[in-house]
């Protein structure tokens, strides 16, 4: 019986530190603006596209703007056909 009352006193215990944890990092969060986020944001993604730029031989698909040597991708000729017949709209029963 001790046993159990053991278990369950830890189960609750666990249970309301996981809380205060959670609650901790909900308050730690919401302090930022959307500007705030938004400045991150951004600061992140031009470090990322520096680190990328700075990157000898670095993977064409993960560098935001395609390098001069290296053209985009050329599109299969289906998905060229499927871009026409989606771009005609929506098709009508007579």
């Amino acid at each position: 019986m001790r046993l159990g009352k053991f278990f369950g006193v830890a189960g609750l215990a666990g249970v309301a530190a996981t809380g205060a944890v959670l609650l901790r990092h909900e308050r730690h969060r919401r302090t930022y603006t959307a500007d705030d986020v938004r400045d991150r944001l951004h600061n992140r993604a031009t470090a990322v596209t520096e680190e990328a730029a700075s990157t000898i031989g670095a993977d064409p698909d993960l560098v935001p703007d395609w390098p001069a040597v290296i053209g985009p991708p050329e599109r299969h000729p289906m998905e060229l056909l499927l871009s026409k017949v989606m771009a005609a709209g929506k098709l009508v029963r007579r």
